[in-house]
């Protein structure tokens, strides 16, 4: 994606974010102010983010052909609290719709995280069969037993990049004592402890203030969302990992959704699974040229043998004590797309 091209896609996100809710209230006013079905949707990600920009889309797209019976209101950026308070909300009802990072989720449902497991994944071929296959069913299946529901197609949050505002890492030994925010999930710490680093628990709604004030020195996250979420303001290197892919499971309230008649919950799948391919391609493409913008920006970008940090790993039994926790099922099933950890 060229620089004006991915300009033009913000400058549509933007649109979407806040022009599209002042243009509905004169096409679909009528259908949502008389919806059968009034639910919400959140999510921790700025409104410009794909997986935002693509949810507006598909909310007015069931709206539509649902005639008016289903509206779902957006609400991004943790209008609704931190990730932690929202995977509560969508357990109790209180927000019918929720993407979570699955390593987040794990909180709650231990085999969500499985996908996330360190230098398991060299490249998307890898992910999307994986993710789209026997491992994602599985993943899926231990959801349902939490009294949630997660649809088929999971959302693109990418490979994962370590920023600091210190050093550029380059190699393990980089990150002794490397004061390094990380999601409320066990397996970051884990991995994070394993190459000998210092893991803080941090929601990514304080994440910016973080650094910011320099409790933590660094984080990681995808190229997409240090782009959107401006964290090249509070950092200076980043440094190409690719350490763990992560995804966005797009969760229901199960018993809101068994609620929902049979031909609806159709039509809300249908468009949903659909964003998520369009979202998938959006991130993708975003990716092609965003480490030229964060270029500009003035991160400065270095790559790394990631056979190194997976020796490490390797060596701290890291992913002989997972394997131990997901079990040996699960853990094979990661195995058939991955090749072999241990």
């Amino acid at each position: 994606m060229t620089r004006s091209a991915r300009r033009q896609f913000l400058t549509q996100a933007s649109a979407l974010t806040a022009g599209t809710l002042a243009s509905s209230m004169v096409g679909s006013a009528a259908f949502a102010q008389g919806a059968e079905f009034k639910m919400k949707f959140a999510s921790n990600l700025p409104a410009i983010h794909p997986l935002n920009v693509r949810m507006k889309e598909a909310a007015e797209a069931i709206l539509k052909e649902s005639g008016g019976r289903v509206d779902i209101q957006v609400f991004p950026n943790n209008q609704l609290g931190s990730d932690t308070d929202m995977l509560s909300q969508v357990r109790s009802g209180a927000i019918d719709f929720f993407t979570l990072s699955g390593l987040i989720l794990s909180t709650l449902v231990p085999v969500a995280s499985i996908n996330g497991i360190g230098f398991a994944f060299k490249d998307y071929e890898q992910v999307w069969a994986a993710m789209d296959g026997d491992l994602g069913a599985h993943v899926r299946g231990a959801i349902g037993k939490a009294g949630l529901v997660a649809f088929d197609k999971i959302w693109d949050n990418g490979f994962r990049q370590i920023t600091s505002s210190s050093k550029p890492i380059t190699k393990p030994e980089d990150l002794k004592g490397f004061k390094i925010r990380v999601p409320v999930s066990p397996l970051w710490t884990s991995m994070f402890k394993a190459l000998d680093a210092s893991p803080a628990s941090i929601n990514f709604s304080e994440v910016y203030s973080a650094l910011q004030t320099k409790i933590v020195e660094g984080q990681e996250n995808p190229l997409a969302i240090i782009q959107t979420a401006k964290l090249y303001e509070v950092q200076k290197f980043c440094s190409f990992t690719n350490h763990m892919w992560d995804g966005f499971w797009f969760l229901a309230n199960g018993k809101m959704w068994e609620k929902l008649p049979a031909d609806l919950r159709a039509i809300v799948t249908k468009h949903i699974n659909a964003a998520a391919l369009a979202e998938r391609n959006d991130v993708r493409r975003l990716n092609n040229s965003v480490e030229v913008e964060l270029k500009v920006k003035g991160l400065t970008f270095n790559t790394v043998d990631t056979a190194a940090f997976r020796g490490t790993l390797k060596k701290a039994g890291f992913y002989k004590d997972w394997k131990a926790k997901y079990g040996a099922d699960a853990w094979a099933i990661l195995e058939k797309y991955s090749g072999k950890l241990e």
